[in-house]
């Protein structure tokens, strides 16, 4: 008898349904004759996908705790279908020293409700080699606070970690600090909100993107781009075998979708021009979501073009968006689980997770694709109070959360 089986659901592997068996926390058989388990749940030829990881999350804790906190990230995490997260270093104090990661993992553990892992920041390379004991996912570098001097010796100290540790993975945020302050200067009186997408052009996003490239070629980092944006950067990244991920509202939305949403949509990077922005039809095998998952208080969101803090929840819609686009026939329902799970957990070395296999940790998402919505910010779990889809119809949604072999959530209440 096994602690829990899934019976009569669909595997995108199988032809016909099958019964899933979980022990000890581990998927522990799969096979299309019957299983018998102390507890049983008929899934009623529902989808299984492996559980979706999110590589990019902010959840404020500590120190921001009013925008979001582990617990209710967390929470909304698993409302969205997601069984892993990565947290930024950008909270208070940020996450760039062994002190403060040490402690932000204390308070992941004791309020999380799903698992977890933290990017760190940069710092001095004695401090950067005692964080690289406690296995950050990465060490992330906002190159769009950093001067082309400070990114040069970023990655000089990166690179020596390498020569006496385990190689690290860097995470970068992708905008030429020089072309921002100066573009930014020049639109400062602009009171419409598309502007800002002008402020942050794509000609940053495209030169960072080459300037990270080239630095970790000198130095010999791993590199990996966050929340690409633009054509251009995606086309070379992919020439030069680097990884990056895309948000969801960077394929749905272009920037004139400042003109419906106004500051509710800013996001560190922008949206982008038409034309010169990645769709739905970037999307392919080797894809990876990465949520930026950002929230504010809405207040925070509504200071004007300039003021107003760049941002947006994603984790309770990004799995239905997709969904919704499966169902208009524009994706692959094959792309999902390597989009949302396999390639990222492969691409930050998550031992056991991101497939559905024997052995693996049972880390699922169970889909109906039928089901269809409106999403209601009102019935979220984040702290924040606003998105940009909120309102938006949707068909396909996460009706069940399993973390470690636990249901977590349920046709959408946190359990």
């Amino acid at each position: 008898m096994f602690d829990l089986v899934l019976k009569n659901l669909k595997l995108l592997d199988y032809s016909s349904e099958v019964s899933l068996a979980i022990e000890d926390g581990k998927i522990a058989k799969i096979s299309k004759s019957s299983i018998e388990g102390d507890k049983e749940i008929d899934l009623k030829g529902q989808l299984v996908l492996p559980g979706l990881i999110d590589p990019h999350v902010h959840f404020r804790d500590p120190g921001l705790t009013y925008k979001e906190d582990f617990r209710t990230g967390s929470m909304a995490a698993a409302h969205g279908g997601f069984t892993f997260v990565m947290d930024m270093p950008n909270t208070v104090p940020k996450t760039n020293s062994y002190k403060a990661f040490k402690e932000k993992q204390k308070i992941a553990e004791s309020k999380s409700i799903v698992n977890f892992g933290l990017h760190a920041g940069y710092s001095t390379l004695d401090e950067m080699e005692k964080i690289l004991e406690l296995n950050p996912m990465s060490f992330k570098v906002f190159m769009d606070l950093e001067t082309d001097e400070d990114l040069e010796k970023i990655f000089e100290d990166i690179s020596k970690l390498s020569e006496t540790n385990k190689k690290p993975i860097v995470t970068v945020h992708s905008e030429k600090r020089d072309i921002v302050l100066e573009a930014t200067e020049n639109l400062k009186e602009e009171s419409e909100a598309i502007a800002y997408s002008y402020g942050r052009p794509a000609e940053s996003e495209d030169a960072s993107v080459a300037q990270a490239i080239e630095l970790s070629k000198k130095y010999g980092v791993d590199l990996h781009i966050c929340h690409l944006s633009t054509k251009n950067a995606m086309n070379l990244a992919i020439s030069n075998n680097v990884s990056f991920e895309f948000t969801p509202h960077h394929l749905l939305y272009d920037n004139t979708a400042f003109n419906e949403f106004g500051t509710l949509i800013k996001t560190n990077p922008p949206l982008r021009e038409k034309g010169r922005n990645i769709t739905i039809s970037d999307l392919n095998e080797n894809s990876i979501i990465g949520t930026d998952h950002a929230p504010h208080s809405l207040e925070e969101k509504t200071k004007g073009v300039w003021d107003s803090s760049p941002g947006i929840p994603s984790l309770e819609t990004v799995l239905s968006l997709l969904l919704t686009e499966v169902n208009k026939s524009n994706l692959d329902l094959n792309l999902i689980p390597k989009m949302f799970s396999e390639n990222a957990a492969k691409r930050f070395n998550l031992e056991n997770k991101g497939f559905i296999k024997e052995g693996f940790d049972a880390d699922l998402v169970v889909v109906d694709l039928n089901k269809e919505g409106v999403f209601d910010i009102g019935n979220f779990y984040t702290k924040a109070e606003y998105s940009p889809f909120d309102g938006l119809p949707y068909k396909g949604k996460a009706t069940m959360t399993i973390v470690n072999g636990e249901v977590i959530m349920e046709d959408d209440v946190i359990i």
